[in-house]
This record gives structure tokens, sequence and C-alpha cells, in this order.
């Protein structure tokens, strides 16, 4: 293998598939890159297994330069040494090549390295999915989708599924749900897709969610989604993004979001999350991280929260509307502020069914969001 690319690339390139670098892994191939170079461009992927990541830069692209092939072939090199190597080049181009003894030479500017390289054919390929079913959303939605409700997943393996984000498609709705049994994020958006495709229980890892944000581009490019048997493909521009799914069944979360209320409260967004903050204050050095929310007979709102050992915090606050039963309820002011961080709408609805009851919070503008959180008892 003998080529020659711009260093900008590469180093995007590498910064991108490290992502799906082993750190623990039995099998020493996975701790690298795998670099392949034919007519088209030059092609990097990674994997760990459970993630597998490939982006290819083309010869050229828009009338930019991004790799010559003087010889096809490849090579796996160390990512930490290779990622490190890139980076820290002098020159914008940089020459690599491959001995028969898989020797790699890599030269910019005045500096030149060579290191050994693995046997490519030892790395392992990469599922070929079926691609008749795809789903395509635009890359800044999907991202958006992933951080509104990545954040409840459970970090607890007790049960393995709750890691996961449950990803549904039924009549071009995509809806995506996140919970840890003490908290719920559901997402849903209109996406473009065939008439008939429609999936369930497809529970895709948090850790796998978390890293795609991480690549997808902030702008309205469309990204496809291609779900198979224990598989999801997910394809942007020069990147193929792979996951193992979980396997198991995600519980029917529909059934615990309460049908209808008998306290509702409407308030901004923005000075509700500041109030929560500043009672978490004291709260979260308490250990307990609980805040009390009480309705006033005139119309106000009480945010209080102690810590026995520090002191105590009150809040007045006015709601822009509220309607139905009084109120005194006990949360976890961490779940309260994840959950209105993750809301881009001005003003939210929470709806409360009861002191011990799980209670409702969704943006007043639209029905795509909803955060559901359950109380702690706290007398």
């Amino acid at each position: 293998m003998q080529i020659t690319v711009q260093r900008d690339k590469l180093a995007n390139a590498v910064s991108h598939v490290s992502k799906a670098v082993s750190s623990r892994t039995t099998m020493p191939i996975l701790t690298g890159i795998k670099l392949k170079a034919d007519e088209e461009g030059l092609t990097l992927t990674a994997s760990d297994s459970d993630i597998s990541i490939e982006v290819q830069i083309p010869t050229e692209e828009a009338d930019e330069w991004g790799v010559t092939v003087h010889r096809p072939g490849s090579i796996v090199l160390t990512a930490r040494i290779f990622s490190e190597i890139v980076r820290k080049l002098p020159g914008t181009e940089i020459q690599m090549e491959v001995d028969d003894r898989l020797v790699t030479f890599i030269r910019s500017g005045q500096a030149e390295f060579t290191i050994n390289g693995m046997n490519a054919e030892e790395f392992p390929q990469l599922p070929q999915l079926e691609e008749e079913k795809v789903l395509s959303v635009p890359s800044d939605l999907l991202k958006a989708m992933i951080r509104q409700s990545a954040f409840a997943v459970s970090t607890s393996e007790m049960r393995p599924i709750l890691t996961g984000i449950m990803w549904s498609l039924d009549r071009g709705q995509l809806k995506f749900v996140a919970t840890d049994s003490h908290r719920l994020a559901s997402r849903t958006a209109v996406v473009e897709c065939i008439e008939d495709l429609h999936f369930h229980n497809i529970v895709v890892p948090g850790k796998s969610c978390n890293e795609l944000i991480k690549i997808l581009d902030e702008n309205q490019a469309l990204v496809d989604i291609v779900v198979a048997e224990n598989q999801i493909l997910v394809k942007s521009k020069h990147i193929l993004f792979y996951s193992r799914l979980l396997e198991g069944t995600y519980p029917d979360t529909s059934r615990i979001i309460p049908a209808g209320s008998k306290t509702e409260i409407v308030v901004n967004t923005k000075e509700f999350l500041q109030s929560i903050e500043r009672a978490s204050l004291l709260s979260r050095e308490g250990k307990s991280n609980v805040v009390r929310l009480v309705t006033l007979p005139n119309g106000n709102l009480e945010i209080t929260s102690n810590a026995p050992e520090i002191g105590k915090v009150t809040e007045i606050m006015t709601p822009k509307a509220m309607n139905g039963e009084e109120l005194k309820i006990s949360f976890n002011a961490k779940y309260m502020i994840d959950a209105l961080r993750a809301i881009d709408s001005p003003e939210i609805t929470a709806s409360f069914s009861g002191a011990m009851s799980p209670f409702v919070i969704r943006p007043t503008d639209n029905e795509w969001m909803l955060h559901l959180i359950l109380p702690v008892r706290t007398y």
C-alpha cells in the first residue's frame, strides 16, 4: 500500500473511527484502525464488537483533493499511536507506505515514523445489512432526539435492556423512549420512509447513541438508518456507524403514563429550571437531592429544599397558570433538571395525579416530547 493523503482529512477520519476502538479486548487486532486503499480512496475502520465505525476519504470531492492511491492495499495500525502521530505531524500532506513485512513508513514535512502494522485480513468483517428498509432522518433532528432521551437510560446492569434507548417506527413516526425505572424520557418525530416500514423493540445501547451524536453533523443533511435483526446501521456522508442491538423485550412504558391529572401547572421552562437548580445546591450537599414543591392558596408555587447539616432554601415562584387540587410533592432534583434541560420550548405543563403518583412534564407548544418522573416519599 502506498498513498498520499491530506493531513486534516486523515486526522478527522481517525478521530471519528477512534470512538469505536476497543480499550479492553482479548483480540489485539481490535486495538487498531484498519486502513484500506483502493481506486475509490482510503477507508478507515475500527470496531469494539459492539460499535463499528467506517469513514471513507474519497480521492476527490467537490473539486477538493483528499487522497492519491499510488498502490492499493491494507494495513491495521495501533490506534493510540497512529492517532497521536497523525495529530502531531508537521506538514499538510502525509505519505504512507507499507512493505511486505507490514512495516509502515509515515512521512510528513521533515518527520518520518516507522511503525509495525498488523495483518488487515485478521480484522473482523463488518456486517452486510440488507438495505431494502431504509429510514431517512435529518442529521440535526436525530442528534436532538438522542440528546433529549439518552440521559434517562439506566446506568445499572441489573436490567441490561434499560441501558438502551428503545426506537420504534409506526406510520412515519419515529419514537425514542428511555427509562431507568425512576424516570422516563420520550421523543417523537415525523420522518421520511416507505409507507409500510415499521419496527418496534429496537433497543440501541445508550453508549452507542452517545458516540453516534459525536460524529453526526449539526445540519439538515439526511442520514439513512437501516435496521436489521441484531444490528443497526446509520449512514451519514462518508461515515457508516454500526451498533449491535440489546437483546430482550423492552417494558411497555405506555401503561405507566397517567391518563388524567388532578393538578396542572404551566411555568416558564428557564425560570423553573433555574429555581430547581438553586434549590438543589443544598439538597445535593445533603446527599438526598430531594426538592419539595407545594402549591400555595394564593396561586404561587413554593420550592424548598433542606439539608439537615447545612441549611434550608425556600423560593416562591408565580406560574403562568395553575388549576386543580392543592399539591405537596417531593422529587429528585437531578431528574427534574435533566428533563427541563432537554426541553427546548419556552413553557412546560406539569401534570400531577397526587403526591405519590408519577407526574408528567410536556412542552406547551408541541406533542413531541414527554418526561415522566416518580416522586420521592419524604414523610
